[in-house]
């Protein structure tokens, strides 16, 4: 018979409460188990939550959740959080369509108390808790927990800026891991590092422990010996980076001594004032694969758990995002001026290839999305041709770079948008479906989208070589197995491609989107509709000609983009349209509707937001189908 699971008597925090501290052990390797078991089966995050299981535990046990708030940075780290807060039976539809979200949701649960998917967002935001409390006078705690990842947002330290200002009872927990998705860089990670391994500051404190215990026993003589001692460790540890910014600095604790973590935690309860705790923890702690190879196994697919390799192989069409690595490195042996730029996010974008075969011609600045754009432009200015590689919905926090700092001195930089689109399984926070939109009304801005692997390699040449800022997007996922061109050649900027000459309807697509909409117009021939399709390659500038030209010859017209329908691509063509003079013609736009699109397999979102294959094909249906009775009625009107 089968020892009985502490984790069966736990539904919620307030029954972690009622366990010993003794117990809680126990019950993180049970939740370890649990997480291990799931994600191997739905894939997801692994090695952040693994690192994180006993400070979850420890911050329930010792707060009064969820009247007490804790505020997660990101929400990777946080699946063990989700299984004790009433979310157990539904792990395993994690990341799946309506299932749990991969990230934290104020939909979901009453104790995830603020959604986030972008890291730097949680200091800030219980900081505002703090301030909220404050002015009802309620005695609520708020706890922000940040990794050491987190630390390189400029969020993050205007968030302690204020909070030392406000002088508050905020609490931040510093979840030390030593990793960002990939290993963190940047000054103050490795400053946080450096002062706990320096052989200087391991010898200077044990010497000063030694002297303290042999002086004397005057207290004033062990007072100062103290005072002598907190002043060197100020020095030697992160402490004194944020007491100067007005927090009072704990640590560092083990964050997996439990028993350690309750007794911090209980004390600081009581502490008036902003305070920071720093933890160090592992990532991937108590699985082996992920502990050898956290990079690895931070996002996963299914895999199996006796050897930790994928379940499904590898497939045998590369990702959009290979082929961009690939022709980054060609280009940039034939190049020597061009750099590659990304914001912790190098295994993710392909930089990472980059610097490994062209050391020194890369940069990863941390999770600094504007900084990342304002280097670029600075790097510019000097004759560089900066590539930035950061994903659609990360470079959402740089809008303001692009357009000042690049796009107003009309610097030569090229912005490389990864997961173009809907991304699937991490859902609203992370798919990049606003960068037409907030791109396009830009000047001197050029904006591209290819419609597969081959044509996104011409597309990074024709970037490099353009004299001016220019923006090419591509999706998540493998590409669509085309034959790839071994030379690379410049496209024309602003032409776009005439793929398939109809006279009933045209099928205006851009990116993605253009393959589904040639596979439509296959399928409406046999149904008697014969369709012009074109592949628009550019956003901005339009292939005005060409779309002067089809509209004189074909009745309706749809557009079809893998964006938001609003500000994007269809809205172009129309306000084309309205500039030309051309009113005569039917439109309909497909893409992403006004709304924020949950989480599930790109095919399954693309079908939801209506612009997969078949819904262009029905939608085409319909528009001519609805032309032709117009114009029976219209004929039959006449003769009458």
């Amino acid at each position: 018979m089968s020892k009985a699971k502490l984790l069966d008597g736990i539904e919620y925090p307030r029954d972690v409460r009622r366990l010993a501290v003794a117990d809680l052990p126990q019950l993180a390797q049970e939740i370890r188990e649990e997480v291990i078991s799931v994600v191997s089966e739905t894939g997801g995050h692994l090695a952040s939550t693994l690192g994180a299981v006993e400070l979850t535990l420890a911050l329930h046990y010792v707060f009064n959740t969820p009247e007490d708030r804790i505020v997660w940075d990101t929400g990777h780290q946080a699946y063990a959080h989700k299984l004790i807060c009433g979310r157990r039976s539904r792990l395993a539809t994690i990341r799946q369509c309506g299932g749990l979200s991969g990230f934290l949701s104020r939909e979901e649960s009453e104790y995830d108390v603020f959604g986030a998917g972008h890291a730097g967002t949680s200091i800030s935001a219980a900081l505002g808790m703090v301030v909220a409390n404050a002015l009802e006078k309620s005695p609520r705690k708020v706890v922000a927990v940040i990794s050491d990842g987190g630390l390189s947002a400029g969020l993050t330290f205007e968030g302690l800026n204020q909070a030392g200002h406000l002088d508050k009872e905020l609490i931040v927990i510093l979840n030390d891991n030593e990793h960002f998705i990939d290993p963190r860089v940047g000054a103050v990670s490795s400053f946080l590092s450096k002062q706990f391994t320096t052989d200087f500051g391991v010898r200077m404190q044990r010497r000063i422990s030694h002297l303290l215990s042999s002086l004397p026993r005057g207290e004033d003589l062990k007072h100062a010996a103290r005072k002598l001692k907190d002043s060197f460790l100020g020095l030697v540890t992160p402490g004194f980076l944020f007491e100067s910014l007005g927090f009072q600095y704990v640590g560092p604790i083990d964050g997996h001594d439990i028993g350690e973590m309750v007794t911090t935690l209980e004390n600081i309860k009581h502490v008036e004032g902003p305070t920071l705790v720093h933890v160090m923890t592992k990532k991937g702690k108590g699985y082996q694969f992920a502990e050898q190879d956290p990079v690895k196994y931070h996002g996963v697919t299914p895999f199996h758990v006796l050897t930790g390799k994928p379940k499904k192989p590898k497939g045998l069409v590369a990702s959009y995002t290979d082929i961009f690595a690939q022709a980054l490195i060609k280009i940039a042996k034939a190049n020597p001026k061009v750099v590659g730029i990304t914001a912790a996010m190098g295994s993710g974008t392909g930089i990472d290839k980059l610097s490994k075969e062209i050391p020194g011609r890369s940069y990863d600045v941390g999770i600094a999305e504007q900084h990342a754009v304002t280097f670029a432009a600075g790097m510019a200015t000097e004759g560089w041709i900066p590539v930035v590689a950061i994903y659609s919905t990360f470079l959402q926090r740089g809008y303001d770079q692009i357009l000042h700092d690049v796009c107003l001195q009309n610097l030569h930089v090229v912005f490389a948008l990864d997961r173009g689109g809907l991304v699937g399984a991490d859902g609203p926070t992370h798919h990049g479906v606003f960068d037409f939109a907030y791109m396009r009304s830009i000047p001197n801005l050029v904006i591209m989208a290819p419609k597969d692997e081959n044509e996104l390699q011409h597309m990074l040449k024709t970037a490099v070589d353009h004299p001016g800022p220019i923006s090419l997007r591509y999706p998540r996922g493998d590409g669509c197995g085309v034959e790839m061109d071994r030379e690379l050649r410049n496209l024309e900027i602003g032409k776009a491609e005439l793929l398939r000459s109809g006279k009933d309807i045209a099928l205006f697509a851009i990116g993605h989107a253009v393959l589904p909409a040639l596979r439509a117009a296959e399928d409406l021939a046999p149904l008697g509709i014969d369709a012009t399709v074109v592949n628009a390659r550019f956003v901005k500038p339009l292939d005005r000609d060409l779309l002067r030209d089809v509209v004189k010859r074909v009745p309706a017209l749809i557009t079809v983009e893998d964006h938001a329908i609003a500000g994007g691509f269809g809205s172009a063509v129309l306000e084309c349209l309205a500039e030309e003079g051309i009113s005569d013609v039917r439109v309909r736009r497909l893409g992403v509707p006004d709304r924020f699109i949950p989480h599930g397999t790109q095919d399954e979102l693309r079908k939801l937001c209506g612009f997969d294959q078949e819904a262009i094909t029905q939608a085409a249906l319909q528009m001519v189908r609805l032309g032709r009775k117009r114009s029976r009625e219209g004929w039959e009107r006449g003769s009458a």
